[in-house]
């Protein structure tokens, strides 16, 4: 019966030092806040989850700075297009990549430069079709304009205009078809919208 008190007060006074040394170590190590790192917290507008592409929609915001308000706007608006023609282009790459990959034709690499001249076109035909979702404009310190813009591209109207496009090619036209194409380009869109989430 001592030796079993005498082994419970042994751990708990063991327990007690423990504690202490830990709490002791703890309060030494002083935590950096990144302020007091001298980096400050900015807001980046036109930017976030609601900006970022999705199945349904190509977006890309982007920002212009200049001693001229319309120049920076001009920058801004120049710089989100292309940033979208990219994403919008390496999209629609892998979606004729792995469509013709999956399909049994002749000529492959014939059927995939007629796939991809068709398909610039039409990309280039939907960059008019974009629309502003986000644009806000400010003053710095130095006196200079910055513009912040967010675009955005249906995925639908893009999907239709290929489709239509591939579709009236007399080349393509017995090889072409219409729902593997689509379940393809969706796929990519879908690829595309867990690498802009990050998930």
């Amino acid at each position: 019966m001592k030796l079993n008190n005498l082994r419970k007060a042994f751990a708990l006074g063991l327990g007690m030092i423990m504690t202490v040394g830990l709490s002791s170590c703890g309060s030494s190590e002083k935590v950096a806040s990144a302020k007091s790192q001298g980096e400050e917290l900015i807001e980046v507008y036109c930017t976030g989850p609601d900006f970022q592409s999705d199945k349904k929609h190509f977006r890309a915001s982007a920002i212009g700075e200049s001693m001229d308000q319309m120049v920076s706007k001009k920058k801004a608006g120049t710089n989100a297009r292309a940033e979208l023609a990219s994403l919008v282009a390496s999209t629609i790459k892998g979606t004729i990549d792995n469509y013709v990959n999956s399909t049994e034709l002749n000529n492959v690499e014939q059927v995939e430069e007629r796939f991809e001249g068709l398909t610039r076109e039409v990309i280039n035909q939907q960059l008019n079709n974009i629309k502003v979702i986000c644009e806000k404009q400010t003053r710095t310190s130095q006196s200079k304009y910055k513009t912040y813009i967010a675009l955005e591209m249906s995925a639908e109207d893009l999907e239709k205009a290929i489709e239509q496009k591939l579709s009236q090619d007399e080349k393509l036209k017995v090889d072409y078809d219409y729902n593997k194409f689509k379940e393809t380009y969706e796929a990519e869109m879908q690829k595309l919208e867990t690498k802009q989430r990050g998930f």
